[in-house]
């Protein structure tokens, strides 16, 4: 594998991204669908950074993040491809975001499902602490659970 790159996000990514996200969970468990993922990644992204982490010329992940929110940015969507999972690509692009992020705020923000502890436990190893499951959000009798990586509070005093 050649050595990863990020650039943004382009609209001839949204096929290869569709594709990654319809056969991956938690999006198959919680009722995504092609279609959905499809009106998601229009562009432009309505509101959204999309950044692309490439290996050998092609897309092997997404991110996609929004500015402002509860005094900082949240990361929406992270998606590595499965066949690239496990090879740090997650990391590497995690890593991208914050330094963009922690440059104007101090706070990222996001939900992970409470039935995919993959994805908390890689969280909490980048940093990030467990704020409290938002019951329902997305599908009866599942939590979504807020989580948060700051580097100290909005106000200094």
């Amino acid at each position: 594998m050649s050595a990863p790159s990020i650039r943004p996000y382009r609209a001839e990514d949204r096929e290869a991204i569709t594709l990654m996200l319809a056969d991956s969970d938690p999006w198959k468990t919680l009722g995504y669908t092609a279609q959905d993922w499809q009106g998601l990644l229009t562009m432009p992204l309505q509101g959204r950074e999309g950044f692309v982490v490439e290996t050998n010329g092609a897309a092997a992940g997404l991110a996609l993040l929004r500015q402002r929110f509860l005094l900082g940015d949240y990361l929406e969507l992270l998606v590595i491809a499965p066949s690239a999972q496990g090879t740090g690509l997650g990391g590497f692009l995690l890593d991208h975001l914050e330094r963009q992020v922690f440059a104007r705020t101090n706070n990222l923000f996001v939900c992970v499902s409470d039935f995919n502890p993959k994805a908390r436990q890689f969280y909490k190893r980048h940093g990030y602490e467990e704020i409290g499951p938002i019951p329902n959000l997305l599908i009866r009798g599942s939590a979504e659970i807020l989580l948060r990586k700051t580097t100290g509070p909005a106000r200094k005093g």
